[in-house]
């Protein structure tokens, strides 16, 4: 009952969630994200799951680790200033404490066998894990977009980032553009067809009021 009244509390919440997405997360940024999605949008259902692809994504675009990043836009969007700041701190502090205590053993550690076989084993994990993130948002791009267009975007993308190398950054910014472009673009079409539907019923009601 104690531990059930003790993981209500949001804060509680904030700090079980990102202190495991800082432990296991291991790799860097990308790894830690499919956990974060995990925690926000399955576990404790604090955003759905397009908002957290536009955070992402905006993180993405701003400086800093984006696992820091989106933690403090958890904490703050739960619990404004004191919570960003306890879910940041929940998020790196236990981390840096095991890597603290481990710093004298790393030399040992990094050519250790052991160690290399768990890297050797984790890695396809990361990759599956990053992989069912990257068709999930894809097939939520194509759904908005258009299959054509998604996957236009998917080509065009690759091409900046892969062919020209071009920075992450950019590409992001300039697909945020895109993006604010097309949403009002659809939006005004839509108003429009809107009001030639209305300004057709109205002529048809008038017809029929002039037969009449």
């Amino acid at each position: 009952m104690l531990g059930s009244k003790w993981m209500d509390n949001s804060y509680m919440q904030l700090t079980w969630a990102m202190m495991k997405t800082g432990i296991i997360g291991y790799g860097g940024g990308p790894s830690v994200i499919p956990l974060i999605r995990y925690e926000a949008v399955t576990n404790y259902k604090w955003l759905e799951d397009e908002e957290f692809g536009e955070i992402l994504a905006l993180a993405n675009a701003l400086p800093g680790p984006i696992a820091t990043k989106m933690a403090a836009y958890l904490g703050y969007r739960e619990k404004g200033t004191l919570g960003a700041i306890v879910s940041v701190l929940a998020h790196i502090v236990p981390s840096g404490i095991a890597m603290i205590l481990l710093l004298t053993f790393v030399q040992y550690l990094s050519s250790a066998a052991f160690i290399q076989g768990m890297i050797g084993a984790v890695t396809p994990v990361i990759a599956v894990m990053l992989g069912m993130m990257a068709y999930e948002f894809g097939e939520r791009a194509v759904k908005g977009l258009g299959k054509y267009v998604g996957f236009g975007f998917f080509a065009l993308a690759f091409g900046l980032l892969q062919g020209i190398r071009i920075h992450p950054a950019i590409v992001i910014i300039l697909f945020l553009g895109y993006g604010a472009f097309h949403l009002r673009t659809v939006a005004a079409l839509q108003r429009r067809k809107q009001r030639k539907q209305q300004q057709t019923v109205q002529h048809k009601e008038g017809v029929t009021r002039g037969m009449d």
